[in-house]
């Protein structure tokens, strides 16, 4: 596995785009970290405001009710009532003035502390006692006292009015619409008045019992709570102000995406910029090692460089000027062993030819002479006709050879049944010798693909002839079988072979068994496999051969399943 960074580009990039995005981030995190300990402080400092306000609404309430207690006994009808001493005289005057004042409870005492009526009170409540608050069922009554006094100084007592106020679930709205917040009202460990669902009064109480600012569970989301005390004493009951943190930080989640929006736009654009800097630094460099690659694998000494841009780094375009500089001075240098390979080749093509048209042509001059020779007879003549016959037909194939090597390649593609070919040119290739076999080992099935048929069967007749050779030469009757095959490689290749148990190739000679004119045979032109490797790389694929000398030769195909469109090949 290749190391990341070895590359020159990848190094550059990835330095670039860590100054981009480290910074980037870090600033992202900060701001993020800031803004959300600023929202919780606000949260708090808003949370103890409505606390101040809940109070400062009770303090009111409780000082207008005392006005209001104030105001009632000191009326003088009230006091006319209760100087009677009579319920029955004081109950309508009471009623009357517990409507005007708006009171949930109103209580009446003579001088001795009997009580004289008590309206909207369970029991009978408590005067003068120094508890202003007082639990009945589930309610919460905080109450006031005024004594109701005649005549001057000193004033004759005649009772007391008490007016008491519930601090219920019409309170807790009344302070809810006030301070914006969730409200409770907790007394003892209960919770008398809440604005949430009484399912979660376990949690209020709790907080009601603690004091500052803290995080509660209410119904599995956290809310931040802190308590407002509506008595004088410890242990008094309290408002708990709620505020839900998810609502009250939903405008920072706004704000958070936004900085994460632009953040990865920030960063996006320094990735970019980074990997044009990189591309800017590197591809000069990476065209120069590129065509070195090019010219590693397939030999040509001649890279194609594009050309420089404006914008490339000058040290890299300095280096691919001089590497072209090296180029051209190669190019000229192979271009010269090009005329002296090519004139070697034609002196070994000459002397090839030669050789082989030397014999066809001898033996044809002795036909003729027996053609010409006096009173030859009709067996004679036919006899000569043939071996003229079949000396031209070599000669036919010898130039046939030469040129196929020479000339282009033009391709016909289309659909072909691979293993239907297979079959086919192993026919054709044995087709009337005796004792030679061949098996076919065509699973699982190749199935179809897009090539020149003619020039794909062309290359498996010779294979297959070559190995009928080798086996004929071999002179054993247990090895006179070709294995013909065709398999699915890779997705989209397919691989056909032609092997046999012949005597195999020397070792010396494997290199060079695609070299054309090579041959280890006493006819032959050597141009068959190096035209078998022409056609077969000019459809796309690759050719090669295995073979151990005294166990057979092996020669596979590999092909594309889908060719390049039809184009002649040099």
């Amino acid at each position: 596995m290749a190391f990341p960074l070895r590359s020159l580009r990848s190094r550059v990039f990835a330095a670039t785009a860590l100054v981009a995005v480290v910074p980037t981030a870090l600033a992202l995190g900060f701001a993020t970290r800031r803004v959300t300990e600023q929202a919780e402080a606000e949260l708090r400092r808003s949370l103890e405001e409505a606390a101040r306000l809940a109070e400062q609404y009770h303090r009111t309430r409780l000082e207008l009710a005392r006005e209001r207690a104030v105001l009632v006994a000191d009326l003088p009808k009230l006091k006319a009532a209760v100087a009677e001493a009579d319920p029955r005289t004081a109950e309508p005057v009471a009623r009357d003035y517990r409507e005007q004042v708006r009171s949930d409870v109103l209580v009446l005492t003579d001088r001795e502390g009997r009580t004289l009526v008590s309206l909207g009170a369970d029991a009978e409540p408590w005067t003068g006692s120094g508890k202003p608050f007082r639990a009945e069922g589930s309610r919460l009554l905080e109450t006031v006292d005024a004594p109701i006094l005649a005549g001057a100084a000193p004033p004759e007592v005649l009772g007391h009015l008490t007016l008491g106020f519930a601090l219920d679930d019409a309170f807790a709205e009344r302070l809810r619409a006030l301070t914006g917040s969730h409200v409770a009202v907790v007394a003892e460990g209960r919770v008398f008045a809440s604005t949430l669902p009484r399912a979660y009064d376990a949690a209020l109480a709790a907080v009601g019992e603690s004091e500052g600012v803290r995080t509660v569970d209410i119904g599995g989301e956290d809310h931040v709570a802190v308590r407002a005390p509506v008595g004088p004493e410890r242990g008094s009951p309290c408002v708990t102000v709620l505020r839900s943190r998810a609502e009250a930080l939903r405008p920072l989640r706004t704000l958070r995406v936004a900085l994460l929006v632009a953040a990865l736009a920030a960063v996006g654009l320094g990735v970019l910029l980074s990997w044009a800097l990189a591309r800017t630094v590197t591809r000069p460099l990476l065209a120069l090692t590129g065509a070195m690659k090019e010219m590693a694998a397939t030999g040509d000494l001649v890279p194609r460089l594009g050309p420089s841009r404006p914008w490339d780094d000058e040290d890299a375009r300095l280096v691919a000027r001089t590497f072209r500089g090296l180029t051209d001075s190669i190019a000229r240098f192979q271009r010269e062993a090009a005329l002296r390979e090519r004139l070697s080749a034609l002196g070994r093509l000459s002397t090839v030819i030669a050789h082989e048209v030397r014999n066809p042509l001898m033996i044809i001059k002795g036909s003729v002479r027996a053609l010409k020779r006096e009173g030859a007879v009709g067996e004679e003549v036919r006899e000569a006709a043939a071996d003229i016959d079949h000396e031209v037909a070599r000669l036919d194939r010898i130039v046939g050879d030469v040129l196929d090597f020479a000339r282009p390649l033009r391709l016909e593609l289309a659909p072909v049944d691979v293993s239907a070919l297979a079959r086919d040119a192993a026919r054709a290739a044995l087709d009337g010798v005796d004792g030679m076999t061949a098996r076919f080992v065509l699973e699982p099935a190749p199935g179809t693909i897009v090539t020149d048929r003619e020039r794909l069967r062309g290359v498996l007749v010779n294979l297959v002839d070559n190995a009928r050779e080798s086996l004929l030469d071999k002179g054993r009757p247990d090895g006179k079988e070709i294995e013909v095959g065709a398999r699915r490689a890779d997705p989209g290749r397919v691989v056909l072979w032609v092997s046999d148990r012949g005597p195999g190739v020397p070792a010396r000679d494997l290199p060079h068994v695609f070299e054309p004119y090579f041959t280890t045979k006493r006819t032959g032109t050597g141009l068959g496999l190096a035209i078998a490797r022409k056609v077969v790389e000019t459809l796309g694929g690759a050719i090669r051969l295995e073979s151990r000398e005294g166990e057979g030769t092996r020669v596979e195909i590999e092909l594309p399943a889908e060719a390049t469109p039809p184009q002649e090949v040099r």
